[in-house]
């Protein structure tokens, strides 16, 4: 295999196409994309689709199944199934005495959580004091089944802490040839009601998610592909097939995931906001010192165990209907002309909108009547938001929803006389009332999440992204771009995202080896899933009020070259940093770097109280990867590193009512960032700093960027 000839390939299986996209390995460019229908009543599913499009895109990029390095693929089915109520029976086996059965015996009510409209979830419970008393649990299992059970839960009060009784139940049902799951394998927090729901969920999906996983590798091996097939997480990251055997619920919610990805490897985001724009709806997430925002995500109307990216979705999109009522136009969406069966009016010729007039419909059962069409001598068409961008002119030349402007200025003629306003002023009409909704959530998230109005970019992505990403900016007064290649961000996204693992455990009064375990945890996961062990990255954050230890691991699974493509250089590296300091660039310096980072700092003089070093560390891309309001940075080796940080964190170590607190430490070194400023204790993060440095040569650099808690 050349090595110039390799490439990344990603693919993202949607309701209605599957896309594919080549990126070349070494300097992550796309070199090629396709799209099929999605083959959802093939005999072999949406395999066939995938199976489809890779040979169809190495044949356009000129390359051979030898020549994938990379590939991955996101998928909606495990959305799809939980929507459409699409799930197996679970069997769910309680363990308990005294208080624990009663506590157990509470879950057989998870049979009424609805899945879809009309739909509960599919569930039969039975119960065993005693996970070791064999016949018994043969008891339970032989009930279940018999009763129709697809896939077998075994869950148990403090689960996590004393895991052999799930496993003893497990061992038992292995026997029947079902699936199998404990709960502590799915999440090891505490929570039994959650972490139980958590896993039900995970297990209703599990039989249709391990028929399509088996389907898809062997299609893609029979195809000559050699590396191994990862999917798409929710939190951004991929994972290995075998993992996500085990836990398919992680790929509920990638769709959203796939498209930030995207966005962040391609578009340089330090802090701002990503807008990934459908036929129907806009996801909005958020990007923060060059990350996205993760959290618990809510699964079937309730809190989960499940970490996914925080997406927030709005009902408009580039092919949302208009309504008018009293002359004006009252709102935008969330129906779409796609459900609605029309076509949109821009997309018509002149002849077919001859003798256009306005008419108000209905255009679904228990949708309002005052959604717009046209109907003219080519028939019936919708009037949408992607008609109003290109009347305005917002659509570029090239995009994938670029029409004629002339045509979209016809269609957009016969609303304007409707409402007494010019073309250009009935466009905008439709445009504000269709961003403001996504404008409300996008304002929302820049102050949830702290961002700076000054220097939060909004980037669009996916197909609509030029009906809602360009006005919104204008509207916000915020700097806004549509992403490059926006229309496949999403399976850019699958091909460039890292190899991701999260390990949390509750453990009280956690000494410095059990942080340090747990960061191994995470560490060997994401190795044991093809990442390049030199590569990885591992944020440990210890919550004392919660008692969690916390470990987020991230790799590559292959060393990238650094001598890619389209580096930023100094002077772009300064500008980022100016901007995100919002100082003048010649009031910003270079503090310390490594080969792969810079450090900027500026001083902030205060009256009556001492200055502040606000500090920004920029990578090669020009991507503001960590901010801190005030710090020292000192630069050290790997071999006077440990006594370096120890001065550091005594002189920076502060005490108060919660005890002594530890300042938080970032260590720059190589390519990574360690990022040990979720760990409080002094010691412990002394430990967790040696394990960081412990494999790298004594002579090699060392920036330390310390910012106290005080």
């Amino acid at each position: 295999m050349s090595p110039d000839r390799r490439v990344r390939v990603g693919i993202d299986v949607g309701g209605t196409f599957t896309d594919a996209v080549a990126v070349d390995a070494t300097t992550l460019e796309l070199v090629g994309q396709v799209k099929v229908p999605t083959s959802h009543h093939h005999e072999d599913g949406v395999a066939h689709g995938i199976v489809q499009a890779l040979g169809r895109l190495l044949e356009q990029a000129g390359r051979t199944p030898a020549d994938v390095t990379f590939l991955a693929h996101g998928t909606t089915q495990a959305t799809n199934a939980l929507l459409e109520g699409d799930v197996a029976k679970v069997g769910l086996i309680g363990i308990g005495t005294g208080a624990g059965a009663v506590f157990t015996r509470r879950l057989a009510a998870f049979g009424k959580l609805e899945v879809a409209p009309g739909k509960r979830l599919p569930l039969v419970y039975a119960h065993v004091a005693d996970p070791f008393d064999g016949d018994a649990v043969r008891a339970a299992v032989t009930y279940v089944q018999q009763e129709g059970a697809q896939v077998v839960v075994a869950t148990e009060p403090f689960g996590v802490d004393r895991p052999e009784g799930e496993q003893a139940v497990l061992d038992v049902a292995r026997s029947t040839g079902l699936p199998v799951a404990a709960a502590h394998e799915i999440t090891s927090l505490y929570g039994l009601h959650k972490r139980t729901r958590t896993a039900v969920v995970n297990a209703a999906i599990l039989p249709r998610m391990l028929a399509t996983a088996d389907l898809v590798d062997s299609s893609i091996t029979k195809a000559g592909v050699t590396a191994p097939l990862m999917v798409m997480r929710c939190d951004g990251g991929v994972m290995s097939l075998d993992e996500m055997r085990r836990r398919p619920l992680l790929t509920v919610l990638s769709g959203p995931a796939a498209g930030v990805a995207g966005a962040l490897m391609r578009e340089r985001i330090s802090e701002g906001v990503f807008l990934e724009t459908g036929g129907t709806s806009t996801d909005i997430s958020v990007v923060r010192r060059g990350k996205v925002a993760v959290r618990h995500a809510t699964i079937l109307g309730r809190a989960s165990y499940l970490n996914a990216l925080d997406v927030r979705t709005v009902g408009v999109g580039g092919g949302s209907m208009v309504r008018v009522s009293g002359g004006k136009v009252t709102g935008v969406g969330p129906r779409s002309a796609h459900i609605a069966g029309l076509p949109y009016a821009c997309f018509a010729s002149l002849e077919e909108l001859r003798d256009a007039r306005v008419a108000t419909v209905r255009p679904m059962d228990g949708d309002s009547d005052d959604h717009v069409v046209l109907d003219a001598a080519g028939g019936r068409f919708a009037v949408t938001m992607t008609c109003a961008a290109n009347a305005l002119g917002r659509v570029p030349d090239g995009d994938f929803a670029r029409c004629d402007p002339e045509a979209a200025r016809a269609a957009l003629a016969p609303l304007a006389a409707l409402l007494g306003l010019d073309v250009a002023g009935a466009a905008r009409a439709v445009l504000d009332a269709g961003t403001a909704s996504v404008r409300a959530v996008v304002d929302t998230m820049i102050r949830d999440y702290r961002l700076g109005r000054e220097t939060a970019v909004l980037v669009g992505g996916g197909g609509g992204a030029a009906a809602v990403t360009p006005h919104l900016a204008r509207a916000a007064g915020l700097e806004g771009r549509v992403a490059r290649h926006h229309e496949v961000i999403s399976p850019i996204g699958v091909a460039l995202a890292l190899v991701r693992e999260q390990v949390e455990r509750i453990i009280p009064g956690a000494t410095q080896e059990h942080i340090l375990a747990v960061r191994a945890e995470a560490e060997r996961a994401v190795v044991a899933q093809g990442a390049a062990a030199d590569g990885v990255e591992v944020e440990v954050t210890v919550d004392p009020q919660t008692s969690t230890v916390r470990a987020v691991a991230t790799g590559a699974t292959e060393l990238r070259t650094r001598d890619r493509a389209h580096r930023a250089d100094d002077a772009e590296r300064l500008r980022a940093a100016a901007a995100s300091l919002r100082a003048q660039e010649a009031r910003v310096r270079i503090l310390a770097g490594t080969d792969a980072y810079t450090v900027y700092g500026t001083e902030v003089r205060r009256r009556l109280r001492a200055g502040r070093q606000p500090v920004r560390v920029v990578d090669a891309d020009g991507v503001v990867r960590l901010g801190v309001s005030d710090a020292r940075v000192r630069t050290t080796t790997v071999g006077a590193a440990g006594e370096t940080l120890a001065s550091l964190v005594r002189e920076a170590t502060s005490y108060g009512d919660g005890g002594v607190r530890a300042p938080a430490v970032r260590l720059l070194v190589g390519g990574r960032i360690a990022d040990l400023s979720g760990v409080l204790e002094p010691e412990a993060l002394l430990a967790l700093a040696r394990s960081e440095l412990r494999t790298r040569a004594a002579d090699e650099p060392v920036v330390a960027v310390v910012e106290s808690r005080a």
